[in-house]
C-alpha cells in the first residue's frame, strides 16, 4: 500500500464520486460495490465522521478544494440531524427528517470532531461554536448531567462499558488540538485515560468491554466478551496520548494491551482479526464472532505500526506487515475501489457492499491518513496536532 497515493487516488475519490449530496447536504453511505447509491437513508454518525475525514485530508494530506467542498456540504446538513433538545438523531431521511434517535451520544462526538477539524481548515468561528456545542452535549451525557434511557435496567445489573470512555478520550483529543483549547480538553483526556487504566477494564489477560461499576469482572457472556478491534483501537488512542503528553505509563499500558489482545484476535488458521472472542473460550453470543470486519483490521494496523515506530521492536513490524498483506489480499477491491467490509471466517466475501449505516468513510481513510502521516514524520505527533 502506498497510503497517500491510494488515499487520494482510490479511497477518497470512491466517496466523492456519488456519495456527497450537494442538493440536501450531507453524505450517503449506502453504496454498492461500484459506488452506486442503493439506499438514501443517512447515517448521522457518518455525517460527523465524513466531515472529519475530508477536513483532515484537506488539512494534512493536500489542499484539494474538492475535499473542502465536500466537508462544507456535510457540515451544512448537521442542523437537520439535530433535535430541539440538542441531541442528534441516529438516522435521517435524505432531506434530513428524523428516522431513528438512539440513547448513544456517539452522533454528537463525531459531529464535534468533524466541526473541530473543519474549523482548522476554515477559521470560521461559527464552526468552532458548533464543535463545542456538540461536544458539550456529548459530555453532559457522558457525565450523567443529561439522563439517557438505559439499554438495560440499571436496577437489575451492575455494569459500566469501555466504549463510551474510549470514544470520549478520542473526541477530547481532537478538541484539544484546536488552538487555545488545550487546557480545557487536556483535563478531560486525563480523566478518560485514568478511567481506562484504573477502572477495572484492563487485566493481565484482556481489555474487557464491560465490568461492574467497581471495576470487577462479570462472569457472563457480555462480561467475558473481548472485542479485539476495540481493544487495539483503545491501545493506539492510549499510546498516542502518552506520546503527546509524555506519559510513559500510558505508553507501556498500550504496549501491554497490544501484546495481550493480538493473540486473542488473530485467526491462526485463516489470518485476519476476528470480530469477538470469549475470554474463557465459551461460545460467544455475537453470531458474527468469527467474521473479519474492515475496521478491526484498520485499528490493528495503526496500533502495531505505532508500537513498532516507538519501541523499535521488530515483532510489531512483523505483525503490521502480516496484517497489511492480509488486507491487501482480501479486503482491498482492486477492481472497483475501496475495501470490502465483511468477510467470512475463511476470507470469502460475505457482502460486496462498500457502505451502509455502519460502514462509510471513516476507519479506512483514517488509517490511510495516519499511515501517510507516519510515513512522512516517523510518528504520530504531527497527526495529533
Amino acid at each position: 500500500m502506498n497510503y497517500k497515493k491510494d488515499l487520494v487516488e482510490n479511497i477518497l475519490p470512491f466517496w466523492l464520486k456519488t456519495a456527497i449530496d450537494y442538493e440536501n447536504g450531507g453524505i450517503y453511505t449506502c453504496l454498492d460495490r461500484e459506488g452506486n447509491i442503493y439506499g438514501t437513508d443517512k447515517s448521522v454518525w457518518f455525517q460527523g465522521r465524513a466531515l472529519w475525514v475530508f477536513s483532515k485530508a484537506y488539512n494534512v494530506i493536500e489542499k484539494n478544494p474538492e475535499y473542502l467542498k465536500a466537508a462544507k456540504a456535510i457540515y451544512s446538513f448537521l442542523p437537520k440531524c439535530t433535535d430541539t433538545d440538542g441531541r442528534m438523531f441516529f438516522t435521517v431521511t435524505a432531506d434530513g427528517r428524523e428516522l431513528q434517535k438512539r440513547r448513544y451520544y456517539f452522533s454528537e462526538t463525531f459531529a464535534a470532531i468533524g466541526c473541530a477539524e473543519l474549523y482548522k481548515a476554515t477559521g470560521d468561528k461559527a464552526v468552532l461554536d458548533s464543535a463545542e456545542m456538540y461536544f458539550n452535549v456529548a459530555y453532559e451525557c457522558f457525565t450523567g448531567v443529561r439522563k439517557n434511557q438505559p439499554k438495560i435496567n440499571p436496577d437489575n445489573i451492575d455494569a459500566k462499558a469501555l466504549s463510551p470512555v474510549m470514544i470520549m478520550l478520542a473526541t477530547a483529543q481532537v478538541m484539544r488540538s484546536v488552538d487555545g483549547l488545550w487546557d480545557k480538553y487536556n483535563k478531560i483526556c486525563g480523566e478518560c485515560l485514568d478511567e481506562i487504566l484504573n477502572g477495572g477494564y484492563l487485566t493481565e489477560r484482556a481489555l474487557l468491554e464491560s465490568v461492574t461499576k467497581k471495576g470487577e469482572f462479570i462472569d457472563s457472556p457480555n462480561g467475558r466478551i473481548v472485542n479485539p478491534g476495540h481493544s487495539l483501537e483503545a491501545a493506539w488512542f492510549i499510546m498516542a496520548e502518552g506520546i503527546v503528553t509524555g506519559n510513559e505509563k500510558a505508553i507501556d499500558v498500550a504496549k501491554h494491551i497490544i501484546d495481550i489482545t493480538y493473540p486473542l484476535g488473530w485467526d491462526k488458521d485463516h489470518g485476519g482479526i476476528i470480530a469477538f472472542t470469549d475470554l474463557e473460550g465459551k461460545p460467544p453470543v455475537q453470531l458474527e464472532w468469527d467474521m473479519k470486519l474492515w475496521w478491526p483490521q484498520c485499528e490493528a494496523m495503526i496500533a502495531t505500526r505505532l508500537a513498532y515506530l516507538y519501541f523499535k521492536d521488530e515483532k510489531y513490524n512483523d505483525l503490521y506487515l502480516e496484517l497489511k498483506d492480509y488486507c491487501e489480499k482480501y479486503f482491498v477491491d482492486a477492481d472497483c475501489g475501496e475495501w470490502y467490509g465483511y468477510l467470512h471466517y475463511d476470507n470469502t466475501v460475505s457482502n460486496t457492499l462498500k457502505g451502509n449505516i455502519f460502514k462509510g468513510p471513516f476507519h479506512i481513510p483514517r488509517l490511510y491518513i495516519i499511515m501517510a502521516s507516519m510515513d512522512e514524520t516517523n510518528g504520530i505527533t504531527e497527526y495529533m496536532k
